[in-house]
């Protein structure tokens, strides 16, 4: 009366299914027939993740500056937009983009389970860079927590865009 596992016809080989990079289920199959990402859909959304990471530095600079009256990026006499390191902060944000783009298609193509090498390379990355406000600045505390907050925003912003895009580059192809 116990369970009993479906009949198969005697000959059919049993496949075990592995996962590969939690986005799809591999079986034991040569990996040189697959065709990896699908490089279209990963770079524009690439480019998309870029527009929006400079967008969230540019939203954070305007919140924190304009709302909170924290001066941010440099003295308040500039402005809730505050001065050229605005621009810098945007231009940057958007290169990190690009960069975490050409990180995550090299790991796709090169590396066994790509997406946990990826978010671990962005989170200690972004970790860093939080830090750095501490570490190099004489502003008061409070622009010095809200800085590292900034880039935070920015590094989970470019993470989980780059880590969906690359799960839908490898659907799609």
């Amino acid at each position: 009366m116990g369970f009993s596992p479906p009949h198969r016809p005697s000959g059919s080989p049993r496949r075990q299914a592995v996962v590969d990079d939690y986005t799809r289920p591999m079986y034991d199959v040569d990996r040189s027939s697959d065709p990896g990402p699908n490089p279209r859909l990963l770079w524009t959304g690439g480019v998309a993740t870029a527009l929006v990471a400079a967008l969230v530095g540019l939203a954070g600079v305007v919140v924190i500056r304009g709302i909170l009256h924290i001066p941010v990026l440099g003295p308040s006499r500039h402005g809730t937009f505050g001065d050229v390191n605005t621009a810098y902060l945007c231009v940057g944000a958007a290169a990190a983009a690009i960069v975490a783009t050409a990180l995550m298609h090299a790991l796709l193509v090169t590396t066994p389970r790509p997406q946990a090498f990826f978010g671990w390379i962005v989170g200690l990355v972004t970790v860093v860079c939080a830090l750095q406000p501490f570490t190099t600045t004489t502003a008061d505390l409070e622009t010095q927590i809200a800085s590292s907050l900034l880039i935070v925003l920015i590094g989970l912003a470019i993470g989980t865009l780059i880590s969906g895009v690359a799960a839908s580059a490898l659907r799609r192809w």
